[in-house]
């Protein structure tokens, strides 16, 4: 076999596996894809008149033990499965203490297994593996929650008790239930 022949083929079977890759990647979360494993979700809210979006996939337990062994304690978290989470915003928030300004964003968390951390960063577009943080917008403490009478099998963002131009951001899932108080400025 010569030595062209052989490149040539080595190549296009690690364009062919690459390929496969990003395919079963992208069906993962892939609002097309029949039941894909983690489904896209939004959580969405109008503050101030202005919509504020969080795009993210939702992984379920499938009987596994989640905070402290799937997503280990003191590690930064994806906050869902598959894609990055983002953040979209028409309107100056304050995320806790922190000011994020009109845009589109990434969240991240710190899960502890007292005292979670929220982080919005600016990096946008990425694997939610991919995490920079030298990005970060900020960090911003999380409060404990209601903690739920029976398992969150599949993991929620949402907004609650929103009144006016607040709101508070959940996260949910197993026997978690933890969040952020969120008001939009203008």
């Amino acid at each position: 076999m010569s030595r062209r022949f052989f490149c040539c083929r080595t190549s296009l079977l690690s364009a062919a596996v690459v390929l496969f890759f990003l395919t079963y990647a992208h069906a993962q979360c892939n609002p097309h894809s029949p039941n894909p494993a983690s489904p896209p979700e939004t959580a969405s809210v109008t503050l101030s008149g202005k919509p504020v979006t969080i795009d993210y996939c939702a992984p379920s337990m499938k009987g596994r033990k989640i905070f402290g062994e799937l997503v280990p304690y003191g590690k930064v978290w994806r906050t869902g499965a598959n894609s990055a989470t983002t953040l979209k915003t028409q309107s100056t928030l304050h995320i806790g203490n922190l000011v994020v300004p009109p845009g589109t964003y990434t969240l991240y968390t710190l899960p502890e297994q007292h005292g979670w951390k929220l982080i919005v960063n600016k990096q946008t577009g990425q694997w939610g593996t991919v995490y920079n943080q030298d990005q970060d917008l900020g960090r911003v403490d999380m409060m404990d929650g209601v903690i739920p009478s029976s398992a969150v099998e599949k993991f929620a963002i949402d907004f609650e008790n929103t009144q006016g131009n607040k709101t508070e951001l959940h996260l949910k899932w197993e026997n978690t239930n933890v969040y952020v108080p969120v008001a939009a400025t203008d």
